[in-house]
């Protein structure tokens, strides 16, 4: 938990995943759009890949070359170079902060490691289960998710909290399936946001960088 705190210092505040460019385009404007926008992604579309590289890494965290095939795998399903960038900025912080709880997992790690990745293969070398730091991450980015709606404008913190309640039943369920999840398991329906943040790279006023 304190990995995946608001406190731990990887800088998520400062992305969006394609939210702004949604509100900017009128995809979401209000405290539905935004609990609709979070549960796609959760059950279909960035999160629910996420969930799965993070269980996937922390079940092979002692070796090298897996966690290599899987770090390049993930940054190929980036869906835009913001998203790219947004996923090796966090990894590489979340892996620099990490090094607080020693271990030789930093070692078998690639130079460029998404933050999934970063997350299971640390968590797994710690003896974290899988569907642990699978709901760990998951209630961060929809945190950060809801925290980014609130600062665009398109819902207030009571709103905010109503979300993140709706979706804890939605988030267990993918946290469970997500643990036994294989490489199949892989993939996403949601080309509108992938769209948002492919469109977002030339949004000129911005709160987010991605």
């Amino acid at each position: 938990m304190a990995w995946l705190s608001p406190a731990f210092p990887v800088g998520g505040f400062a992305y969006s995943s394609g939210l702004e460019r949604a509100v900017h385009d009128r995809f979401v404007t209000d405290a539905a759009g935004l609990e609709a926008w979070l549960s796609t992604s959760l059950r279909h579309g960035m999160l629910w890949n996420d969930a799965v590289f993070v269980s996937l890494a922390a079940r092979c965290c002692d070796t090298p070359d897996a966690l290599s095939e899987l770090a390049e795998l993930a940054l190929a399903l980036a869906g835009s170079a913001e998203r790219h960038m947004e996923t090796l900025s966090l990894g590489k912080a979340f892996l620099m902060a990490a090094t607080a709880w020693p271990s030789p997992v930093f070692e078998r790690l690639p130079v460029e490691c998404p933050y999934p990745v970063s997350v299971g293969a640390v968590a797994g070398a710690h003896g974290i289960s899988a569907e642990q730091a699978i709901a760990a991450f998951l209630h961060a980015g929809l945190s950060q998710g809801v925290s980014a709606g609130i600062r665009l404008g398109v819902a207030g913190q009571q709103d905010g909290l109503r979300i993140l309640s709706a979706l804890e039943a939605s988030a267990g369920k993918v946290a469970e399936h997500a643990a036994v999840a294989e490489l199949d398991d892989l993939g996403s329906a949601t080309v509108q946001a992938d769209i948002a943040s492919i469109r977002h790279e030339a949004q000129v006023s911005r709160l987010f960088r991605s």
